[in-house]
């Protein structure tokens, strides 16, 4: 199988303690698909201006990535400048430029509207639904949101969710959204309207799964620097789906906690270097190494257990 993604194509200006880049390739589409290729084929419909260097694009086209829907619009791309401090989780944004991502408005071809599975990235949930309603009934839907349309939009996000069937939000977006403390309570009322798996991402302290009513946490991979947190939650959406696609298998439990194993694993690479470039030049070798050394980090045997 294969996923289709839709989501933003951005030049990003990102400065942490640890350095900073600017104009580098970004956007949740981009690393979805550079983390989800990986496991499985990836198509990519997005907008960008022409402003868009044909070096990125050619780093996403030589790894696998189908950019047939990969639109050029006269104008500039979208760009965000941010900041991240000494909190790693709360990102400062210091200029949101649009252009022409304002006016995208997705228009799928034939032979994308036939894809499996969709990943639909966090742009505008009217957006999201006028992507899917373009889908010729696929398997697995799965979305991304964030605050601005949780706030702005709460109405047309929960009409979406009703057709989807995997939610991906952080901790503060699923409280934000259900209007709860608890984060467990907020991910019990998100499968309410539609969602059978609900992951919530808590950053550094790792993630949520929610599925077949039933809680499992995950860790963060132990890492001592990070360059660059951008990205890290579209790149562990791309693992966690793109090892799910490759499955073939989105309801066993043991895929779905497999899959959030290596959706930490493409998180972890991605942090550890600015804008993609801890993602572009993996090889599925070092991402199994650092599953298993993640897996064997987890393992607690009874052996040995003191009992009263």
């Amino acid at each position: 199988m294969s996923i289709l993604v839709v989501g933003s194509v951005a030049l990003d200006s990102v400065k942490t303690l640890e350095g900073e880049s600017n104009e580098a390739l970004g956007g949740s589409a981009v690393y979805f698909s550079l983390s989800a290729r990986q496991f499985s084929r990836v198509s990519l419909v997005g907008v960008v201006g022409r402003d868009f260097p044909k070096a990125f694009r050619e780093a996403l086209s030589s790894r696998g990535i189908d950019l047939s829907g990969f639109k050029e619009m006269p104008g500039k791309t979208f760009r965000w400048v941010g900041r991240f401090g000494k909190d790693i989780s709360d990102p400062k944004t210091l200029a949101t430029h649009l252009n022409v991502f304002k006016d995208f408005r997705p228009n799928l071809s034939a032979a994308h509207s036939r894809h499996p599975v969709v990943f639909l990235g966090n742009i505008d949930p009217e957006l999201q639904s006028e992507v899917l309603a373009q889908m010729r009934a696929p398997a697995i839907v799965a979305c991304d949101t964030m605050n601005y349309w949780i706030s702005s939009k709460p109405a047309a996000l929960k009409e979406l969710l009703s057709r989807v069937n995997i939610f991906f939000g952080n901790e503060e977006e699923a409280k934000k959204l259900t209007r709860q403390t608890n984060v467990l309570r907020a991910a019990n009322i998100i499968s309410e309207w539609g969602p059978s798996v609900v992951v919530i991402k808590k950053g550094e302290h790792g993630a949520v799964l929610r599925a077949g009513r039933k809680f499992y946490v995950f860790p963060a991979f132990p890492l001592e620097t990070v360059k660059d947190p951008t990205g890290a939650g579209d790149s562990f959406a791309g693992g966690f789906m793109g090892y799910l696609t490759a499955a073939g298998d989105f309801a066993d439990i043991e895929h779905l906690k497999r899959a959030m194993l290596y959706g930490t694993v493409m998180a972890s690479f991605n942090v550890e270097d600015f804008s993609t470039r801890g993602l572009e030049n993996l090889d599925r070798d070092s991402i199994d190494s650092r599953f298993d050394d993640l897996l064997s980090r987890l393992s607690v045997s009874r052996d040995g257990v003191l009992t009263a």
